[in-house]
């Protein structure tokens, strides 16, 4: 007996059906479910099977016999590779049809409601250069491309400054053009790359943690900010000083500049000391009133401060959000999870009362302060999990809540605050998901208490699968 495998095979005109999860499109052969990426519905392939279970299999497109119509195509010179914007070969009406269905199956599916109740969805006013936030890595291990010469690639030119390809840790594609954030982002990243190699600044080694230059994050605002922060693993000052002023003196429109000094093994900067080098210490963001005659909601964002990445379409998700809740002013709203208080000072001119609820103190400082700024004395927040916080001794401190905003991270709601919300039962929730998968089991635990109003979803990151939603539950009484 051998003991080998069998060789898995390959499935011959298999027909795209569907989009799927984690970007990847769906088809069916041999009874099983196939999971395929890179491919669009339509598309008639043969697919070799790279893994294979009992129910369902993975492979890859090996040959195309008819290319669906919904094809668009990829704009960018790493699609396939770098691993992002994994949809950018699919016309960006057709995204909008699957992301729409994707909210509409899970409701239904499981939601377990009769109908979606989900309206049409809110495209992006952008299709390319949305995000506010880009975060690169500098690496000495370059994802070598079918662009790199036959043979060994000399050690100088294995220098990367970009991102890493998917499930592995230790290869970076070096990017040489991105679509998702506006000039000058490339510039400033192809002018560190340049300086470094040019002054023989090292890379980062994240296999012998050795190396000088570790992380580049930029970052903008609607108003015209623009934030570099450099990451560093050695405190090497004069090094560092020269290299910052060289970038500062190339791109005047940089407002502010920030490095960090990591010498730990992970990548996360949030607790650890930012040296404020140039500009203002934090980036102003503006936000236009949900109602005319009210002013606008003016938000603060330091360094590793968290905004929604799309500034333009977070006006409309939250503009939606509000105008679900149809604030008369004498509401006392609950915002869960509340984060650094987006949507608890975005609203705060229209209650009586906002209570935030964040587990990360530094985002409560970041909220804390925007209410200040904004002059806000209706805002409230308090530190601690969800879950803990929601206790009967909060509720009769804070007052029963009129509506509660849940905007949970893409695991949902942890049972305990569905407990809560159900136990408080406020006469509206409105849920704001990344995840239409984990709101829709959430909202199958409130159905018995709460009635589906409407849904909303909102798409936040075009070139992508990823979507928003946004549920109105109404109590039952």
């Amino acid at each position: 007996m051998s003991g080998k495998k069998s060789p898995l095979p390959i499935l011959e005109k298999v027909e795209i059906l569907d989009a799927g999860s984690e970007g990847n499109a769906v088809a069916r052969a041999g009874g099983l479910v196939v999971f395929v990426p890179y491919v669009v519905p339509g598309d008639v392939v043969d697919i070799r099977v790279t893994k294979k279970k009992r129910s369902f299999c993975e492979g890859k497109a090996i040959r195309f016999h008819q290319y669906s119509d919904k094809r668009a195509q990829p704009f960018c010179a790493h699609f396939g590779t770098c691993g992002g914007c994994k949809w950018q070969h699919l016309r960006y009406e057709d995204q909008l049809f699957y992301k729409q269905k994707q909210v509409e199956d899970n409701l239904i599916r499981i939601g377990k409601l009769e109908k979606s109740m989900a309206l049409p969805i809110l495209p992006s006013p952008g299709e390319q250069f949305y995000r506010n936030k880009l975060e690169y890595t500098f690496s000495n291990h370059r994802w070598l491309t079918s662009d790199d010469p036959p043979g060994e690639v000399p050690e100088s030119e294995m220098n990367a400054l970009g991102f890493h390809i998917p499930r592995l840790y230790d290869k970076i594609l070096d990017i040489k053009n991105c679509y998702l954030q506006p000039h000058p982002s490339n510039a400033i990243r192809l002018f560190l790359k340049a300086y470094a190699i040019e002054h023989g600044l090292s890379f980062y080694d994240v296999r012998k943690w050795t190396g000088f230059l570790r992380n580049l994050i930029i970052r903008n605002t609607t108003t015209g900010d623009l934030m570099v922060i450099l990451v560093f693993r050695e405190a090497l000052t004069d090094v560092i000083n020269t290299l910052l002023e060289a970038l500062i003196s190339a791109f005047p429109e940089i407002t502010s500049a920030f490095y960090v000094i990591n010498e730990k093994k992970n990548d996360i900067i949030n607790d650890l000391p930012l040296h404020h080098f140039y500009g203002k210490e934090f980036m102003t963001e503006r936000m236009p009133p949900y109602k005319p005659g009210y002013p606008g909601t003016e938000f603060r964002i330091g360094p590793v401060s968290f905004f929604q990445t799309n500034s333009r379409q977070a006006v409309v998700l939250y503009q939606t959000a509000a105008d679900f809740a149809g604030f008369r002013g004498h509401e006392t709203v609950y915002d869960l999870y509340t984060g650094t208080g987006t949507i608890a000072n975005y609203i705060a001119p229209y209650v009586k009362k906002v209570a935030g609820i964040e587990s990360v103190g530094a985002a409560i400082e970041d909220a804390r302060m925007n209410a200040l700024l904004n002059g806000f004395t209706n805002t409230h927040f308090f530190t601690g999990e969800t879950e803990k916080i929601l206790t009967p001794e909060f509720i009769l401190e804070n007052g029963k809540p009129d509506i509660v905003i849940t905007d949970p991270p893409r695991s949902g709601m942890h049972e305990k605050v569905i407990r809560a919300i159900l136990s408080v039962a406020p006469g509206k929730i409105v849920y704001v998901s990344c995840n239409p998968a984990t709101q829709a089991r959430d909202i199958a635990l409130m159905t018995d208490r709460y009635e589906v109003v409407k849904c909303q979803p909102v798409d936040m990151f075009p070139q992508t699968q990823h979507v928003e939603n946004i549920a109105l539950l109404r109590r039952r009484d």
